[in-house]
């Protein structure tokens, strides 16, 4: 029995202990109204999608090639033509996710309008984003249900028994187009408290996967520009623990942290750590500093100095009152910074990088991996990356390397159209298409997501537009580039009122309401003409 068929028996029952009162309620139609609803609350979303990531994370421990995806989303409508795309081409949403960044939270859906990605933004938007995206993936589920349903009910006035049971085998094994959120708590928008309170509403939304970086909550900035500030490992293992904390509180024991290191590009730090003794953690974070040697003698009014294997030092402070790393010391603090997490709670790594580049990003894995072996990373295959610009450079230095002719390359020129059909742009190019399998093959990439893409279609296709019905095309251009688009290739807006729950709310007119249901779907329906 399926549970359809046990909700229309269950229904059943109910009507008939609760008598001539309940004669208007058909128990088809609540079972309908279930199967459309599946998802009561957060925490139940929270839940199903957390032991998705975890099987996924398993497989993959398994199976390199069986890495996962994700694009970020900035709405729920384009989190769900998204899925609804995902359903329709790959006919399954195994291993595609959702990423919710805080830099598109940021750029577009503040209060104050756009703002840079510095956690200036108003720390309830993310909860309220998470919530938006699984209203609109719950709507999708119901809206293409509804279909099955119409489809169900014309089988039946036909008579057609064989098509009858197909449906219903495609009602009760139906995919949802709820997936996993990989959700961006920035810094943690405050002391460890704000971390674990902010955690809590964004797993009451449904996150099952919370990404925290470590850098400083007030002076946080985009992971691809400069002036970042770490803080010390025991200030982060605090928000790791707050954000395990919220988890097991809401009752989701195996929730997801993804602990992010911006150390590889953050040359600063707040704070001297606080040591106990030599090689603690608190002495490794130290040992990073641009400091130098100095005696009693040298010591001047207002110096913050720190001893060190017998040794005083007097670290580089600058006029902001903070203090600097040594150059060159980024990959050995990524390092350091991704063994801790993962000692202290996490469960995926993200580092954030300047270029998309496998072998760097293997050669801090294969580091971490020796002492923690099932290491893996979520990565940022980043818009900030000019990819065409370092897969050129990439495939240029591969073929110097292998002693090819490269001398019809300026390598700083390599964006330069005249290469576009070159064999050097092919090689760059079909690097660029391999980079995921590759990545996840060679350097433990357990996911892969794009942090903001569809901030840049959303330029695009109304940059191409406008271009053209602001210009000679008129109405030509809609028609042409979307319109006839959307009938050809069976993209779902093209019914834009279907999209919006008008045949949803015509069934439930329905429902509620029998033959005397005044409906919008009738044959005067403009909709129609594209059926």
């Amino acid at each position: 029995m399926t549970q359809y068929h046990n909700d229309i028996e269950a229904v059943a029952a109910l009507k008939e202990q609760y008598g001539s009162g309940w004669n208007a309620i058909d128990p088809e139609s609540v079972a309908r109204m279930r199967t459309q609803n599946r998802f009561r609350t957060g925490l139940e979303i929270a839940q199903y999608t957390a032991d998705i990531m975890r099987r996924d994370m398993a497989e993959y421990d398994a199976d390199s090639s069986a890495y996962t995806q994700s694009l970020g989303v900035w709405h729920g409508f384009i989190g769900q033509q998204k899925l609804i795309s995902i359903k329709k081409h790959l006919k399954t949403t195994n291993k595609r996710y959702l990423y919710l960044s805080g830099w598109m939270v940021a750029a577009l859906r503040s209060q104050f309008g756009p703002l840079p990605d510095q956690s200036m933004h108003e720390k309830t938007s993310v909860p309220a984003l998470i919530e938006e995206l699984y209203t609109f993936l719950r709507q999708a589920d119901a809206r293409e249900l509804d279909l099955l349903f119409t489809q169900l009910d014309e089988a039946r006035r036909a008579g057609d028994e064989t098509a009858v049971e197909f449906i219903r085998s495609q009602i009760d094994s139906y995919e949802t187009h709820v997936v996993p959120i990989i959700a961006d708590i920035d810094a943690g928008f405050g002391n460890p408290e704000a971390t674990y309170l902010l955690a809590k509403k964004m797993i009451e939304a449904g996150a099952c996967a919370i990404q925290i970086e470590n850098q400083v909550s007030d002076e946080k900035q985009c992971g691809h520009q400069d002036g970042k500030v770490t803080v010390p490992h025991e200030d982060f293992i605090a928000k790791l623990t707050a954000v395990r904390y919220a988890f097991l509180e809401l009752g989701i024991d195996n929730g997801i942290i993804v602990a992010r290191t911006d150390s590889l590009g953050a040359g600063l730090t707040q704070k001297i750590a606080v040591s106990s003794g030599s090689g603690d953690l608190g002495d490794q974070y130290n040992s990073f500093l641009d400091a130098e040697e100095i005696s009693d003698a040298d010591l001047a009014n207002g110096d913050v100095v720190i001893k060190r294997d017998g040794t005083l030092l007097r670290p580089k402070r600058l006029a902001s009152n903070l203090y600097q790393f040594r150059p060159g010391t980024g990959e050995e603090r990524v390092v350091l910074d991704c063994i801790t997490s993962l000692r202290n709670g996490a469960d995926l790594l993200w580092i954030e990088t300047e270029k998309p580049h496998v072998d760097q990003i293997a050669a801090m894995v294969d580091a971490i991996r020796e002492e923690v072996p099932n290491a893996k990373l979520v990565y940022n295959n980043s818009p900030s990356f000019n990819w065409t610009l370092s897969f050129r450079q990439q495939a240029y230095d591969l073929l110097a390397e292998q002693g090819a002719d490269i001398s019809a390359y300026d390598r700083a020129d390599l964006m330069n159209v005249g290469y576009d059909d070159t064999e050097l742009a092919q090689l760059a190019d079909e690097k660029i298409r391999s980079f995921q399998k590759d990545g996840s093959a060679r350097a433990g990439i357990f996911h892969h997501l794009i942090t903001l893409p569809t901030y840049h279609t959303a330029a695009l296709s109304t940059d191409d537009l406008a271009k053209g019905y602001f210009g000679d095309e008129g109405m030509l251009a809609y028609v042409k580039g979307v319109q006839r688009r959307e009938i050809r290739e069976g993209i779902a807006t093209v019914k834009h009122q279907n999209m919006a729950g008008s045949d949803i709310g015509d069934n439930h007119k329905e429902y509620f309401a029998g033959e005397a249901a005044l409906k919008a779907g009738g044959q005067h329906n403009t909709m129609n003409q594209f059926n």
